[in-house]
């Protein structure tokens, strides 16, 4: 019998999930004014505190303004947002947004060159230890799930290794909002389970100082990938 923790979800966790979902989709646009605390705790039937508590907590991602004295203003999430509200846009009423998931690996296909560049200059050989024993588990493992997780552990030591706090807070945002949909991925992905060749070249890249052959080394790993989901995402949105 497998037992799992009880998450037990607070009132305010609810009424941040419902309000940051209109913004989200556009029930709410840019410029609205939210109804005032009361008349939330009406409609919810919730107290007010707990609807402040919600209201304040929207306001530290940057999608609401809350003025003193006054109405609390939806603000363009396109612009007043930060990375931390991916994992929200990416997976939505349980679907995975396939423009969202696209910009996702874009980005990580572009960023990651230039994270294994930094880790082959900064890190180098103090990285080669971290390097191998996330691919001896990849050659281990058959599981599609498992080697994507293990392949973002993987980039995990390269972006130690870039010693760029950016980098890093990019990498965790792009991570938080991608593992969840590494279940409804693992078929696609399945063909790159027990590839573990070019991650190897990178790791030897990467230990020998060279950026420039790390640089070509990541792109090499990362643009099957890239090219495989860019296709499954645009033929789910071609069945939309």
């Amino acid at each position: 019998m497998a037992l799992r923790p009880v998450t037990r979800r607070s009132v305010s966790d609810q009424v941040v999930d419902q309000l940051l979902d209109d913004v989200v989709d556009g029930e709410l646009a840019a410029g609205d004014p939210l109804p005032s605390e009361r008349r939330l705790a009406e409609v919810l039937g919730i107290s007010r505190p707990a609807v402040r508590e919600a209201l304040q907590r929207i306001a530290q991602t940057g999608l609401v303004e809350m003025r003193h004295g006054g109405a609390t203003v939806v603000r363009d999430f396109r612009r007043a947002a930060g990375l931390d509200l991916l994992p929200r846009l990416l997976v939505r009423g349980g679907q995975l947004d396939t423009s969202i998931g696209r910009s996702v690996i874009e980005a990580r296909a572009e960023v990651g060159p230039g994270i294994a560049a930094l880790a082959a200059e900064r890190g180098g050989p103090a990285l080669a230890a971290g390097l191998e024993a996330v691919t001896e588990r990849m050659a281990a493992t058959t599981d599609a799930v498992e080697w994507q997780v293990l392949a973002l552990d993987y980039w995990d030591v390269l972006v130690d290794g870039a010693d760029s706090m950016v980098f890093r807070l990019m990498f965790n945002s792009l991570r938080a909002a991608y593992e969840p949909a590494l279940p409804a991925l693992a078929t696609v992905l399945a063909g790159e389970v027990g590839q573990v060749e070019p991650y190897l070249l990178l790791a030897a890249a990467v230990r020998s100082g060279d950026a420039a052959t790390a640089r070509a080394a990541a792109a090499r790993v990362l643009i099957p990938t890239a090219d495989t989901l860019l296709g499954a995402f645009a033929a789910m949105g071609d069945d939309r």
